[in-house]
């Protein structure tokens, strides 16, 4: 054990260590955690606090704390601690020690040699600070890599086919965004371009101003200059975002924030991820704005990119991960941990230096995309059949997503929910895989929130709840081997895909309104009608025969605003529809 390589992220807002084991990189805990805030402090009575300890204190006692060192690193500044001053190396070093013990206690063994992470913008100044931070805490660090460099190692790049990959990482203080040429036993970065000051801690200080400005306006005070009740604030907030990546919705409750007014201000407030993805639009924008600079840094284009990795938590936004998907055209990977992704792959550069083979990384993810359907537009047109994931595929399990849609009815008493496997846009070229009803809703105005959740075990078991926002009224269904019904196209279950989706009856919250069940009936045949046409010319005479009869089966109906006879007509032309394309 004495040739022990650790592989270290030292990071911004969190630090992580990790070891190779069995081929497999493995992030080891820290005071029962796998990431380590990087925050040190010195308490009332003089001890060294490191981590979440430090990071509990911040907001009582910043001037016993210090976080964010790592932005200072290279630069010829003493940095104030309680009475006392420090270099940033010396802080850095307290931070290395904290997981150079931990890595110790774990393995049962010393460790005196590291691989550590810098970003792929950090100077020579800052790389050697990086360096004697090491030496202070005890540790030769063999290898200084770049964290794209890292990422990119944890996903497993083909050694053998050289590959583009875009490394987007946006962690808690810092944003990078890298290109890396990888393969051949090589990795290199080719440009890289970020913001050192840019992370999710900007994220919370959107909502934390959210919730002043809610408390001056509805409490008429202003907790800003009250340390204890900003403290919960920000703790409320950081948990609000974390919930708002799986749900569309999140509550902040915080009884007895200031409990010396008279009556005593309780908080409770509920932010949307809509309102939320609003808040921070402009920080997203300024992310995609520097991909654009790295590729032109690369002197590459979009078409250029073999794969898009997600580094650092704040990427489990879904509008970060959607915005890049419209830009590149390519789903990103997220499927290693992003906030311990880079310390996995400073893992396997440790354990190849130590001599050690390496397989890769083992994770659990889902192969398929679940979701359900609703009213949107494709083709610039409104179409009722829009496929919307709940559960990408990739996505590491157990897993559970929610999504918020509408009724699109004044007083709508049901909603059919049709549960979809598949990647296609249109739902109605994916395959159901469960259905269900649920009834005895609000009489209410059109807009009623319906929320649903789908939760996947590490068994392909997908339960699929639809709520009632308002009374909480639910229903569910539980789908065994979700994950790995669909390995032979020939299962019966494939055959049953259905022909309509939600029927109508419920819109996702971005989608546009429509009036009736009959106008929603009338744009699904017209939807039928141009996939039909479509159809027509690659389908053999006998097939272009049934095809004309219900095409014109379907447009009598519509023109004699026959309902019952348009709905036959539509569900057998579907039916012949599904019969054509498989």
């Amino acid at each position: 054990m004495s040739d022990i390589i650790i592989g270290i992220d030292l990071g911004t807002t969190n630090s992580e260590v990790a070891v190779l084991r069995d081929g497999r990189p493995q992030v080891l805990e820290v005071d029962g955690s796998r990431i380590l805030p990087s925050i040190v402090g010195i308490a009332d009575d003089g001890t060294l606090l490191v981590g979440q300890a430090a990071r509990n204190q911040y907001a009582l006692y910043p001037e016993r704390t210090i976080r964010s060192v790592k932005r200072r690193m290279g630069e010829d500044v003493r940095l104030s601690m309680g009475d006392q001053s420090y270099t940033p190396q010396e802080i850095s070093a307290l931070i290395l020690k904290r997981l150079k013990r931990a890595a110790e206690e774990q393995l049962g063994a010393a460790v005196g040699k590291a691989v550590i992470t810098v970003p792929a913008y950090f100077s020579d100044a800052q790389r050697q600070a990086t360096r004697n931070a090491g030496e202070l805490a005890g540790l030769e660090v063999v290898r200084i890599i770049n964290e794209p460099t890292a990422a990119a190692l944890a996903y497993e790049v083909d050694a053998q086919q050289a590959r583009t990959i875009l490394v987007y990482d946006l962690g808690g203080g810092t944003f990078d965004c890298s290109v890396v040429r990888a393969g051949s036993e090589i990795t290199e970065v080719l440009a890289s371009h970020g913001n050192n000051h840019l992370g999710g801690d900007d994220f919370d200080a959107k909502l934390i101003e959210h919730v002043v400005d809610h408390l001056k306006e509805q409490h008429d005070c202003d907790p800003s200059q009250e340390p204890a009740a900003m403290a919960r604030i920000m703790r409320a907030c950081e948990a609000a975002k974390i919930a708002l990546s799986d749900a569309p919705y999140a509550r902040i409750d915080e009884e007895y924030l200031l409990p010396e007014r008279n009556p005593p201000v309780n908080l409770s407030l509920e932010i949307s991820r809509i309102d939320y993805e609003a808040m921070i639009e402009g920080y997203l924008d300024e992310t995609l704005e520097a991909v654009h600079t790295a590729l032109k840094g690369a002197e590459l284009t979009v078409t250029d990119i073999d794969e898009v990795v997600l580094v650092g938590g704040a990427t489990r936004t879904p509008a970060i991960q959607q915005r890049l998907e419209e830009m590149l055209g390519m789903q990103p990977r997220a499927e290693v941990d992003p906030d311990l992704c880079v310390a996995a792959g400073a893992a396997i550069q440790a354990g190849v230096m130590a001599g050690q083979s390496t397989s890769a990384v083992l994770v659990d993810v889902t192969p398929y995309t679940f979701g359900t359907s609703a009213l949107g537009e494709m083709n610039g047109m409104p179409y009722p059949y829009c496929f919307v994931p709940v559960i990408r595929k990739n996505t590491p399990i157990p897993t559970s997503k929610s999504e918020a849609f509408y009724t699109m009815v004044d007083g709508q008493e049901a909603v059919d929910v049709r549960i979809y496997q598949g990647e296609d846009r249109d739902a109605l070229n994916n395959t159901e895989i469960g259905s269900f009803r649920i009834e005895g809703l609000s009489d209410v105005p059109a807009g009623n929130v319906i929320l649903m959740r789908c939760d996947l075990d590490l068994d392909g078991i997908l339960k699929v709840t639809a709520l009632e926002k308002r009374t909480g009224l639910e229903k569910h269904i539980e789908i065994d081997n979700a994950t790995a019904r669909f390995e032979s196209q020939e299962l019966d279950a494939a055959k049953q895909r259905l022909a309509t989706l939600i029927d109508g009856d419920a819109e996702r919250v971005e989608d546009v309104d429509a009036d009736t069940e009959q106008h929603r009936e009338q744009v699904r045949a017209k939807a039928l009608l141009d996939k039909a046409e479509r159809l027509l010319e690659s389908a053999s005479a006998e097939d272009q025969e049934d095809l004309i009869d219900l095409v014109e089966a379907v447009r009598d109906a519509l023109e004699a605003a026959d309902m019952e006879g348009l709905k036959r007509a539509t569900d057998a032309l579907s039916d012949l529809i599904y019969y054509l394309e498989t």
